[in-house]
């Protein structure tokens, strides 16, 4: 039986299980654990959207992308969803990807702007019991900046992340 296909399938089960467990091993014991899987989910959904996507909204390539959709084009700054989805873009961007956007961007701005969007995105939100994990989320964003720009390093320094079926 040919192995390869199970090393090169995946769906979101396994994808957001994979963040998860990376998140939860760069977070303090005491972290919020609704936050902790709502940016375990924002990371698995922006590893499965394409940066060229017509079915939604395509995964930024850059913060300059986010600036350009969220913040010179307003006309979207009393929806919030999509305050929400610039909040999630600038937390990939400005974490995630923090090495390589800080040659070209301010990244304390941009995680400013994506606490404010949250903090936004939470003031608009119908339901109450997302808009108390939205403005926890404004409220905790640098620390989760940062956990976010950990777990890119810690994965950039293993060399393998699958490892081929009968080696241990």
């Amino acid at each position: 039986m040919d192995p390869r296909p199970h090393l090169l399938g995946s769906d979101h089960r396994h994808v957001l299980e994979f963040f998860f467990l990376g998140l939860k091993d760069v977070c303090e014991p005491d972290v919020e654990p609704r936050e902790l899987l709502y940016n375990a989910s924002v990371l698995a959904h922006f590893a499965q959207v394409s940066t060229h996507t017509d079915v939604e909204l395509p995964t930024p390539k850059t913060l300059g992308d986010v600036f350009d959709h969220f913040v010179y084009d307003s006309s979207m700054r009393d929806d919030s969803l999509m305050l929400e989805s610039a909040a999630a873009q600038c937390l990939l961007l400005a974490g995630f990807f923090e090495d390589q956007m800080c040659r070209r961007h301010n990244i304390r701005w941009y995680a400013e702007l994506g606490a404010a969007f949250f903090r936004r995105a939470a003031a608009r939100e119908q339901s109450s019991r997302k808009a108390r994990l939205l403005d926890g989320l404004g409220r905790e964003f640098e620390p989760w900046r940062s956990r976010y720009a950990r777990l890119s390093r810690e994965l950039r320094d293993r060399p393998y992340l699958v490892t081929p079926p009968g080696v241990m």
